[in-house]
């Protein structure tokens, strides 16, 4: 273990890959001159950017980040004086709600006809919620029980939702018994697959979960099998169709913008999954950088096991990408943190 810490400590220069490494002052590195990523994906780092009066605005685990149609960024935390925070793209706040959302854990925006809504997965209330987007309740997807794969509400603990063209809704159950539940708009359960373990069809911490719409004739889910460093394609029906094997992460949740997939990365290499890395896939599932980690290098077509070369992160949990491609930071457990703003440069 010492002999590795060493050569990761030795090699975060290299680990930069085309990224100009931080000046020092006092012996420190100060991350915010660094450019960190590799290829034509490298970034910026403004850790300030939405940092609020705590005071007034106060977050606990900021969980997930979505951008609606007007460019604003509305943030998810569990602290029930503000669940959600609404920024514009320079992080200044325009707006702040809810106070019913203890466990919020799971943010999808949908646009329907024209109006936006918004879907919280609640871990602690058990439940998805669909909101509009000034948070009034419309909708409620409650415990399952008619899926007959639960006794109990308490088994089943929802982390994040997706939202299908014809408004069929998939919830992922990342922290209670591992399945994908399908439900038509109307609330009504059409399907229900996965569960525990570790085959393909299976998972181990089915964290997130989102449409993949990159090619129109053939739209798939892709799910996170956190604890096992994969993600899993999945057709609309819940048939497994293939896994990207992404060795050292824990994967969050997979954000797809443009041709691109973004994924917000635990590192699992040391044991203490405090540290973490921005992931990014290109049109063929590979990882082409890693903003926070060393180079994607890839050796008989796989993917060699990844890590964290310089802290800028800590237990990064989501991802949102704006129209100029600068990727937004949400941390959970990272103490009280706010977002950290990537701009792409």
């Amino acid at each position: 273990m010492m002999q590795r810490r060493h050569f990761i400590k030795t090699s975060a220069l290299a680990g930069l890959g085309l990224a100009s490494f931080p000046t020092a002052a006092n012996g420190l590195w100060n991350v915010e001159d660094a450019i960190i990523g590799h290829g034509d994906y490298r970034y910026k780092i403004d850790l300030n950017w939405g940092a609020l009066n705590s005071r007034y605005y106060p977050v606990n685990d900021c969980h997930e980040m979505v951008i609606d149609s007007k460019g604003r960024i509305l943030l998810l935390t569990n602290h029930t004086k503000n669940n959600i925070l609404v920024y514009d793209k320079d992080g200044q706040l325009l707006d702040a709600w809810g106070t019913e959302y203890p466990g919020a854990h799971g943010l999808t925006l949908h646009d329907e006809n024209g109006e936006e809504f918004l879907y919280i997965a609640d871990n602690a209330r058990h439940e998805v919620i669909k909101t509009s987007i000034e948070g009034k309740v419309v909708q409620v997807f409650p415990f399952p029980e008619e899926s007959e794969k639960y006794q109990k509400k308490e088994q089943y603990i929802p982390t994040e939702t997706a939202i299908s063209a014809n408004g069929d809704v998939y919830i992922a159950d990342g922290y209670g018994a591992q399945y994908i539940l399908h439900y038509n708009a109307k609330g009504e359960l059409l399907n229900v697959f996965g569960g525990k373990g570790d085959e393909d069809h299976l998972f181990n911490n089915a964290h997130g979960i989102c449409i993949d719409d990159r090619n129109p004739n053939n739209v798939s889910l892709l799910i996170t099998a956190r604890q096992q460093n994969k993600l899993k394609r999945f057709d609309l029906d819940g048939n497994h169709i293939n896994t990207i094997d992404l060795p050292g992460s824990f994967i969050c949740r997979p954000v797809v913008h443009g041709k691109q997939v973004y994924l917000a990365t635990i590192w699992s290499g040391d044991g203490s999954a405090d540290t973490g890395f921005i992931s990014i896939l290109d049109e063929n599932d590979q990882l082409v950088s890693a903003p926070g980690g060393c180079p994607p290098v890839y050796q008989d077509n796989q993917l060699q096991p990844m890590y964290q070369t310089l802290k800028v992160f800590q237990h990064p949990h989501d991802v949102c990408v704006d129209a100029d491609e600068n990727i937004y930071v949400a941390q959970w457990n990272s103490g009280k943190t706010y977002p950290i703003k990537l701009f792409r440069v």
